[in-house]
């Protein structure tokens, strides 16, 4: 669907402009489709990425803060999500062997199990929604990556 359809507006300030309202929008309609996918799993979107975090370091533990640094929403309440998260069992909290203080968490088998069938489930959406060609993907990872240049 092309932008102007979508928000119902043909006038821009400039290209630029609109490419950035494009981003947002589609940003949004991604978002959503992928949290109707993961309701089916009682995970938001949050939620599956701590676990998908946690998979990348699986066996191991991480504490909360790094696992904070990698999250793609920078300002998520990690430690509620990790709450909610062993609520359900998906994900244990334990104190750090090396310093107390810190608290280290880790995937349970359960948390596994879901996130491989919410993953699955997620990859097929995604494959059916997303329809470019690898040399168009590369293409769009360059543009968004120049757009965030100036990322601190």
């Amino acid at each position: 669907m092309k932008l102007e359809q979508a928000i119902l507006s043909t006038k821009f300030k400039s290209e630029a402009h609109k490419a950035v309202l494009n981003i947002l929008y589609s940003a949004w309609w991604l978002k959503t489709t992928m949290s109707k996918s993961l309701k089916e799993y009682s995970l938001t979107h949050e939620q599956y990425n701590v676990l998908r975090i946690l998979k990348g370091k699986y066996p191991e533990q991480m504490c909360v803060r790094d696992i904070a640094c990698r999250m793609i929403e920078k300002n998520s309440n990690v430690p509620r999500i990790i709450g909610r998260l062993e609520i359900k069992k998906l994900v244990k909290r334990t104190s750090s062997l090396l310093d107390k203080r810190e608290t280290v968490i880790s995937l349970t088998t359960s948390g596994i199990v879901l996130l491989e069938a919410a993953t699955q489930s997620v990859n097929q959406l995604m494959d059916g929604v997303v329809d470019i060609s690898n040399t168009d993907a590369k293409q769009l990872n360059l543009i968004l990556e120049k757009i965030r240049e100036k990322e601190s």
